[in-house]
């Protein structure tokens, strides 16, 4: 008989909503999770030790997160398995939950995420990003038992920590179109299932008109952060939420290492492939919400020159060696990458929080809006100095001139 469906993996518990970690005790007591109560705590610097005071130590062992690097999660790994725990909480941010999972994945015992901010999709996802002597790597592990997201808490998270995560989402639209491009030029496959999740992930908080910390924006941040990861589950791979832009946020961390959160970067990188594209569009759409919510959009506002921001996507895709996105496709010169690095941040000042805004588009007539567009889009196109056009599938795609495409053969 064939194979007519496919098991998933995911979690036993998702629970998002406001004093959601006052059910961390029962669930640690579930006897699917842990049988003799031997569990094991990880806390990262922030709110994870108020959390950690709240809950009592009980039966627990509490251990702290230094930093989010392969030392410390292997260090981690290596008292979970010489304790015989069962089950580990990892409570804190996103560095606190990648250190904890890569640590559970090294002891084989399952592991709870409670996040205390919303700053990337790490709280779900199958993947564990740590930084090492040589910069930053992802590693497949186990994906988290249950994922428990306190919206009280993520509110009391500072700055824009707590809602960086929207980066993060937009940029599985970016990492869909690559994948997608490489399905075009390359032949690999894609998932349509996993594309399916991504996608309504991404335009669900770009959508979402509430305010950075309303009770429906952060609830719709949260289940979307969840969503990509389960994305990443389903395709095997962190193909629907890393392209182009992760490579560049990668690279960005290799050279300039402090410049922004995880979220910011891969929101800065994700308007720029879009950029790339020339899906002018979209790029309107995802500036809009990152401008919305107060993350950064070009280099200036992660403390960047533009001359350091094309240094990093220069080297962008030697940090992801066999991944084709756009910027393994269109393989600029050093002096096209500053051409467009420049332009990019011209659309984007000329898209301001103007009319172009997702806010401000519904009361535009249809004429003005594209009137607009196409100003941005004569800027982009006065920022191209080689190779030609052409309009396909509903974004502007530049191919190599003659003698690069012969050059790349």
């Amino acid at each position: 008989m064939p194979l007519l469906t496919r098991m998933l993996p995911s979690p036993l518990l998702i629970d998002v909503r406001p004093g959601a970690v006052g059910g961390l005790g029962p669930l640690l007591a579930d006897h699917r999770i842990a049988t003799s109560g031997r569990v094991a705590v990880a806390v990262g610097p922030g709110q994870g030790d108020s959390i950690a005071a709240e809950l009592g130590a009980g039966a627990a062992e509490f251990f702290h997160v230094p930093a989010a690097t392969h030392e410390a999660a292997a260090t981690l790994g290596q008292n979970l398995r010489a304790g015989s725990f069962e089950v580990v909480a990892g409570i804190g941010g996103g560095q606190t939950i990648d250190v904890t999972k890569f640590a559970a994945h090294m002891a084989g015992i399952p592991m709870v995420a409670v996040a205390t901010s919303l700053s990337h999709d790490g709280i779900c996802s199958p993947v564990s990003t740590l930084r090492h002597e040589s910069g930053a790597g992802s590693y497949g592990v186990a994906m988290p038992v249950a994922v428990i997201v306190d919206l009280d808490r993520v509110r009391g998270a500072p700055g824009p920590m707590a809602t960086a995560g929207i980066g993060d989402v937009l940029a599985d639209l970016s990492a869909i179109a690559d994948w997608q491009l490489a399905a075009a030029d390359l032949g690999e496959k894609v998932d349509g299932l996993a594309v399916a999740l991504a996608r309504s992930a991404a335009e669900a908080v770009m959508h979402q008109p509430g305010q950075s910390r309303s009770p429906e924006f952060l609830t719709v941040l949260a289940e979307s952060l969840i969503l990509s990861g389960l994305a990443m589950a389903v395709a095997g791979s962190s193909r629907p939420g890393s392209g182009g832009e992760h490579e560049i946020m990668h690279a960005i961390n290799q050279l300039y290492p402090g410049a922004g959160s995880h979220g910011e970067l891969a929101g800065v990188g994700t308007v720029f492939c879009a950029f790339l594209r020339g899906d002018l569009e979209q790029l309107d759409l995802i500036s809009g919400c990152l401008a919305r919510h107060g993350l950064p959009r070009t280099p200036a506002e992660i403390g960047l020159t533009h001359a350091d921001f094309a240094t990093a996507v220069r080297s962008a895709p030697d940090t992801r060696p066999g991944r084709y996105t756009i910027l393994e496709r269109l393989a600029m010169t050093e002096a096209e990458v500053a051409d467009r690095v420049d332009a990019c941040a011209k659309t984007v000042a000329g898209l301001g929080s103007g009319p172009t805004s997702p806010s401000c588009r519904r009361r535009l007539p249809r004429r003005v809006r594209a009137a607009s567009l196409e100003r941005c889009r004569c800027v982009w196109s006065a920022g191209r100095t080689r190779g030609s056009g052409r309009y396909r599938g509903g974004s502007w795609w530049w191919s190599r001139p003659p003698e690069r495409r012969a050059a790349r053969s």
